[in-house]
């Protein structure tokens, strides 16, 4: 973590050194004139920022909590430092081979043989190599999508094949070997667009049964994902007759029901950024006067409910308008570029619903650095490029 956010540091920091000292502010105008990310970015920032006006909590925490989403500005950076075509692919290769490091990692841990740089507590028995199972299997979902759509970039003669086979390679390691839900409710909807998307425009509409059918294949095939879907089901039904609210899946209904009731007493400017922690706190005390000790989570596990908490209904609808612009703006795109992108939006639009992912500094970093990649090569690809099929001889 403390890695993490040096190299966070550093990158602002030098981003905005280049931005200063290249002079070139016309250039970079220019990259970003037309885009609606770079807007929503700022907008939700300073939505954020402004809520420290009516915050419920003291100033020092509140500005830790803005200081996360502030991981956002990442994605207006890449978009302004990476100038052309040829840099973007750079940055996509490298991106590529540190989740293929991670990935041959995992299935390395699978296999017993002694990973010496995993540092994860659940190295051993999860297979994580360096955060958790839940990041690693979202993470390995948006790699395999990314993998599938653009392994018309890969190079050399065998490029093409190997992108496929990292691309099934990463969807067997999250089903088969990791056990995160999300990581395979993610897969699971990018399995089933890929799978639209290559399909006639006349038999597009099957995309509504195939996340179930492909669920149902899952649940016979892979003991993982079979495992924690019966989980899944006790859970719920032991929240639902109160016998136990303590599980994974139980912890997330209650911390969702205070969610809902602080957005209630708060629906149009929330109580501020920052303020989850105290407000849980406060409802769960007045629903339960008895409790003697209420431990901090941090966040509901649902960022939609987390933003609402803070800034209301408004800033439900700022998290849906900043993945809205990245999609309107992939809209630009060529086919290939375009579906990558809106995959991986897509993985963050699914995965929010059961954990704050933009929030969170590890899984948050990963979708910021996924977007402002993606979004630069796909929009410093020329026209004739965008609209033609992906070839390796491009790179």
């Amino acid at each position: 973590m403390a890695i993490i956010s040096i190299t966070k540091f550093l990158l602002v920091c030098t981003g905005m050194a280049a931005l200063i000292f290249a002079k070139r502010a016309p250039e970079v105008g220019k990259r970003l004139a037309g885009m609606h990310t770079p807007v929503a970015v700022l907008a939700v920032i300073f939505a954020f920022a402004i809520s420290l006006l009516w915050t419920v909590v003291p100033l020092p925490y509140a500005l830790n909590s803005l200081a996360k989403y502030g991981k956002l500005i990442v994605i207006v950076l890449m978009l302004m430092l990476i100038r052309d075509r040829r840099e973007a692919l750079y940055a996509l290769y490298a991106f590529v081979l540190a989740q293929a490091f991670l990935l041959a990692s995992s299935w390395l841990l699978y296999l017993r043989v002694p990973v010496p740089w995993a540092t994860s507590d659940m190295a051993q028995t999860e297979y994580a190599v360096f955060s958790s199972y839940l990041d690693q299997g979202i993470m390995g979902a948006v790699f395999a999508a990314i993998c599938w759509h653009l392994r018309g970039l890969a190079p050399g003669r065998f490029g093409r094949h190997l992108a496929v086979f990292a691309a099934l390679a990463s969807l067997a390691n999250v089903f088969f070997v990791l056990i995160g839900r999300s990581g395979h409710i993610a897969a699971i909807a990018l399995l089933s667009i890929a799978i639209m998307w290559e399909l006639p425009k006349k038999y597009r509409a099957v995309v509504v049964l195939l996340p179930f059918l492909l669920t149902l294949v899952l649940f016979f095939c892979s003991a993982n994902v079979e495992e924690r879907l019966m989980m899944l089901k006790t859970e719920i039904h032991s929240y639902s007759t109160q016998v136990q609210t303590t599980t994974s899946t139980g912890v997330r209904l209650e911390l969702w029901r205070v969610a809902l009731q602080s957005i209630a007493e708060h629906p149009f400017g929330g109580s501020g950024v920052g303020s989850w922690d105290i407000e849980s706190r406060r409802l769960q005390l007045e629903d339960n006067p008895a409790i003697k000790e209420i431990d901090g989570t941090g966040n509901p596990h649902q960022e939609y409910l987390l933003w609402g908490v803070q800034l209301g209904i408004p800033g439900i609808l700022f998290l849906f308008a900043l993945m809205s612009s990245v999609l309107r703006d992939s809209m630009k795109m060529g086919k290939s570029y375009a579906r990558a992108t809106q995959s991986a939006i897509l993985a963050l639009t699914t995965v929010c619903l059961f954990n704050s992912s933009l929030y969170d500094a590890q899984i948050g970093d990963f979708f910021c650095i996924v977007t402002g990649l993606l979004l630069a090569l796909g929009l410093r690809t020329s026209s004739h490029e965008a609209y033609a099929t992906p070839n390796p001889s491009d790179a």
